[in-house]
């Protein structure tokens, strides 16, 4: 029997989808739908299902997206008999995907969870295993999917303290959508207690984020900003966020050094460009030999930047309510990382990483400068974070074999 919450939530969500149209146009116009995609959105494919047996996975936003990467690669190199379909939920993570997904691995934007999107999404690619990513319990997607046969896996599960508790106001429900998947797979040791405690049933741990390859360089690109900036010291603030620019500014304010601002979400470049004076890299913009602040408001090449700086600060960090981003993506580029200290969406690979001397973490931003500055002046520090950076993040490759020897017998 469906849990009253649920059956509310259903019945409300079918009263409210004719609206969702007016919804995705009023978002698209802001810049957080593809006007061209929309349909998608609402469980309409722009292409055919491929013939055979198909997996589903979707990963909401780019970091989510990203993290499935390596998956989805592993699996398209065992099982080339499966067709592969990828969803995420933000236009940056499927301009993401549109350069990074293996030829032949499908994109789609997620069905807004509403059970008309919902019913005509399933109808039309009809899955045979859905990878969900994180925090992924939407009701209409999974209690329909699983009514449908379709085997469900959440890997890389997180549960926020805040979610758990609202999930313990219908404890029901949650039992509900959380026995439904066939394989639950917690990130970390506060997750999987919390999800344990809602009914989860869970098998070994798993992070996602923890896999994956250096980022893709232009080498070119690269010696050509090397030329330009002719052996000046770079620090680069990556993935930053709204407030969080001013405050890092701020703090390395008259810094022998060319500080990159490279924003979360690139669309906030000419903000930021306004603010700061600043040249931005998004309309072919190069800094000068005098340039005090870059912006890097692109996407898909923070690779290059992490190879150009010699320090990186990690953005999300230093304002309330974000909590931090993924650290492997700089380690595994060899860079020596700084972060702030609102890291608890990685809290446990800055735990890590920091006892292992492969990341350093400042109380505020107060500390970020006199940190940076001994880094700089100190090269053989530099190169030794950097070095522990990189070797921790090539030590996290064993989370894949895991990942795959979970999903084996899942697999059509």
């Amino acid at each position: 029997m469906t849990p009253l919450p649920l059956a509310l939530y259903g019945a409300a969500t079918g009263l409210l989808e004719p609206f969702a149209p007016l919804a995705l146009r009023a978002r698209a116009r802001h810049g957080k739908e593809d006007p061209s995609r929309l349909g998608e959105r609402l469980g309409r494919a722009d292409r055919p299902r491929p013939a055979g047996p198909l997996v589903w996975l979707h990963g909401v936003s780019v970091g989510e997206s990203v993290s499935l990467l390596p998956l989805v690669e592993a699996l398209k190199a065992r099982r080339p008999d499966v067709a592969l379909l990828v969803t995420s939920g933000t236009v940056a993570s499927s301009e993401v995907l549109a350069k990074r997904l293996p030829q032949g691995v499908l994109h789609q934007f997620a069905p807004v969870d509403a059970p008309g999107a919902v019913r005509r999404f399933l109808d039309h690619w009809r899955p045979d295993l859905a990878v969900l990513v994180e925090s992924e319990l939407w009701p209409n997607l999974i209690t329909t999917a699983r009514r449908r046969g379709v085997r469900l896996a959440l890997l890389s599960a997180r549960m926020t303290e805040a979610s758990a508790r609202g999930w313990t106001r219908a404890p029901a429900s949650a039992r509900t959508l959380l026995a439904a998947f066939d394989l639950v797979m917690a990130q970390d040791a506060a997750s999987a207690d919390r999800l344990a405690r809602l009914g989860a049933k869970l098998g070994a741990p798993l992070n996602l984020k923890r896999l994956g390859k250096p980022l893709e360089t232009d080498h070119r690109d690269l010696r050509q900003l090397q030329g330009i900036l002719q052996g000046r010291r770079v620090v680069l603030a990556a993935s930053t966020h709204p407030g969080e620019e001013r405050l890092i500014v701020d703090a390395l304010a008259g810094l022998d050094a060319l500080l990159i601002l490279a924003p979360r979400h690139p669309q906030r470049g000419p903000g930021l460009a306004g603010e700061f004076g600043a040249p931005r890299r998004s309309v072919e913009a190069l800094p000068t030999p005098e340039t005090r602040i870059y912006l890097a408001d692109t996407l898909g090449e923070l690779g290059l930047f992490f190879r150009l700086a010699d320090v990186t600060v990690m953005g999300g960090s230093f304002v309330d309510g974000i909590g931090g981003h993924n650290p492997l993506e700089p380690a595994r580029s060899g860079a020596a990382i700084l972060t702030g200290p609102h890291v608890f969406n990685a809290a446990d690979l800055y735990a890590e990483m920091t006892a292992e001397g492969a990341a350093i973490q400042v109380g505020d931003a107060t500390e970020l400068r006199p940190a940076v500055e001994r880094l700089l002046a100190d090269s053989a520090s530099r190169q030794r974070l950097a070095g522990a950076a990189l070797a921790y993040a090539e030590r996290q490759g064993e989370q894949l074999d895991r990942a795959l020897a979970a999903l084996e017998p899942l697999l059509p």
